[in-house]
């Protein structure tokens, strides 16, 4: 891959390193009753019940309880749980080879969209996988929507992340697996790359021993 200008990169998490299967999660709430999932929630389409989680604007006990008063459904804690983390699968162990290489040639950063209740999951699996604690032995900086209260696609977010680390735009590139959140970093002047069906590893090749 041709890096040519390029000092930072900033990586999304869930579908680029860390491996996803929302149609999991879907099956899980389709097996508790959920005969509506799609409309509630699809990875390109977030209801306002999802944002509010994901920008830190609601606790998980609150999520959980909408999501009962949403459904019509009395689930326990442990089925929202079980269902709700389903789409987390594995973090490759060659991808964190590969974040550490780069590190060394470019400034790393990861934005994700996440939520308190996949942040504790997801730990739980790099700590099985790649045998770390958190992912922030990986990156020079880590934004969690979360915690900045700002989510992709909105301009805000990747103008947060440029500001918080001092990166030109035009210096920038950013990876996802969500064609629409390549929108909101291309109006920032960020260049962009949509991670499909080509792994990271291989789209990276170069950096791998």
């Amino acid at each position: 891959m041709k890096l040519k200008g390029i000092k930072n990169i900033i990586f999304d998490l869930g579908g680029v390193l860390l491996n996803l299967n929302y149609n999991l999660t879907k099956q899980a709430f389709v097996k508790l009753g959920v005969q509506d999932y799609d409309s509630h929630f699809t990875q390109s389409n977030q209801i306002s019940l999802f944002d509010a989680f994901e920008t830190g604007k609601i606790s998980e006990d609150d999520f959980f309880e909408q999501l009962r008063i949403l459904t019509g459904i009395n689930f326990s804690e442990e089925e929202l749980l079980t269902a709700w983390n389903a789409m987390l699968l594995d973090f490759p162990i060659q991808r964190k080879e590969l974040l550490l290489n780069l590190k060394k040639e470019f400034n790393v950063s990861l934005l994700s969209n996440t939520n308190e209740t996949h942040i504790r999951a997801f730990t739980k699996t790099i700590q099985k996988d790649i045998r770390l604690d958190s992912l922030e032995p990986l990156f020079n900086s880590v934004h969690y929507s979360n915690e900045i209260g700002f989510r992709k696609p909105t301009e805000e977010a990747f103008k947060y992340v440029l500001e918080q680390n001092g990166y030109v735009a035009k210096e920038t590139l950013f990876l996802d697996d969500s064609a629409q959140h390549l929108e909101g970093a291309k109006k920032c002047g960020i260049r962009t790359i949509h991670v499909t069906d080509v792994p990271v590893e291989v789209l990276f090749a170069d950096f791998l021993t």
